[in-house]
């Protein structure tokens, strides 16, 4: 089993900050005021981070969905055309679309992309963000939801008509004439007794946000016994941010530039807002740190420091770049496959990483070597 390496891109925003301008502000003005070091996410920057990640090696990249963010279809079939093998990790939410039509976007985005499409399942954690979509569902329903939403969608796929009746969704000769092909692989996450289910019957990625080994550990194991009893398996992911250096004291001098610019106002600000979210993944990334800086350094070289103030993913692999590849490697041993990335900036990062983490995952024998040229291996996807 090989890692798969993959980036993100901050189709929100990017920069030297952890600050979040507009997910904690209360106003207009607020939203106007501008904030250091902020890149807006136009094409031309999010082609070069895309085109950086291809360069270096990273076999995807994730791009986020919400309100904050740029429409992840729209904008990763554009960058489609500035690369030529990168894939594409589709965030997308089931509650707002029906399971036919994403289906049919899918298999278009296949042909289009020859092949180059990756979805991120998101059933959405926040009711306050899923009413902005018109979704009412509660938390447990949400799960139920995709659950359905995703036997219509592998249903629709078998390119014969397809029935289906459920709570949720009603279809009748459901159809994508052309299936996609290949067949993109379904990421899922959700850390909820509600998740676990809906991701041993249909995740073929089942993705964990950055919780300490024996966390992640316990969740691996829980998932896959699940999917055991559904006869199935699944493969497992990781989602990182990460900050690695030539020397550890040098990267970790840089985690600690990043809460320079967060005030106790702002942190508690956005812990409020965090507290108020109904995943259960999400209340596992706060109980990390407590909202406090206080031993933020969790496990070795695991910093629960972006947490402080962003939702999702509040961990980074920090060090030089041997710790970060020993840390990755322990992750590995756990049965982690995936590694979805990310680090502020995204453009700068993504060179730090690529330029001294990977040379050493793919001399522990963890990726293809680096070809004599000094180009960057191409990693292909399992379970085509």
């Amino acid at each position: 089993m090989t890692v798969h390496l993959h980036w993100f891109l901050p189709t929100g925003g990017d920069g030297r900050t952890l600050v979040d301008r507009h997910a904690y502000a209360s106003n207009s003005a607020e939203l106007a005021r501008p904030v250091k070091g902020v890149r807006p996410p136009d094409i031309e920057y999010l082609a070069q981070i895309a085109k950086a990640a291809e360069q270096l090696g990273f076999e995807a990249v994730l791009t986020p969905t919400g309100t904050w963010c740029e429409d992840a279809w729209l904008t990763t079939v554009a960058l489609a055309q500035h690369t030529e093998r990168l894939k594409f990790l589709v965030a997308f939410r089931p509650g707002v679309i029906s399971p036919t039509l994403a289906a049919q976007m899918a298999a278009t985005y296949q042909r289009i992309t020859r092949g180059r499409l990756l979805l991120n399942v998101v059933t959405g954690g926040d009711s306050t963000e899923q009413r902005r979509f018109g979704d009412h569902l509660d938390h447990d329903r949400r799960y139920a939801r995709t659950d359905e939403f995703l036997s219509v969608v592998r249903g629709v796929w078998s390119g014969r008509p397809y029935d289906f009746d459920g709570a949720h969704y009603q279809v009748e000769g459901g159809l994508t004439p052309v299936p996609p092909d290949p067949l993109p692989e379904i990421f899922f996450g959700g850390s909820s007794a509600a998740a676990g289910p809906v991701a041993a019957r249909h995740a073929d990625v089942y993705l964990t946000w950055g919780e300490p080994p024996e966390q992640v550990k316990e969740k691996i194991d829980r998932i896959r016994s699940l999917a055991e009893r559904e006869g199935r398996t699944v493969r497992f992911g990781i989602r990182l941010h990460t900050i690695s250096r030539d020397a550890s004291a040098e990267a970790w001098s840089t985690a600690h530039r990043l809460l320079d610019d967060l005030d106790a106002d702002t942190i508690a600000a956005a812990q409020t807002a965090l507290g108020r979210s109904e995943s259960v993944g999400q209340q596992r990334m706060l109980a990390l740190h407590g909202g406090s800086r206080d031993r933020l350094e969790i496990s070795p070289n695991l910093w629960a420091g972006v947490g402080l103030v962003r939702g999702g993913a509040g961990t980074a692999l920090v060090g030089s770049h041997a710790e970060v590849a020993d840390r990755i490697e322990e992750y590995h041993a756990l049965g982690i496959e995936h590694f979805v990335l990310s680090g502020y900036p995204h453009l700068e990062e993504a060179y730090w990483f690529g330029e001294g983490v990977i040379p050493d995952l793919a001399a522990r024998g963890l990726l293809p070597p680096v070809t004599a040229g000094g180009g960057s291996p191409l990693l292909v996807a399992g379970g085509r």
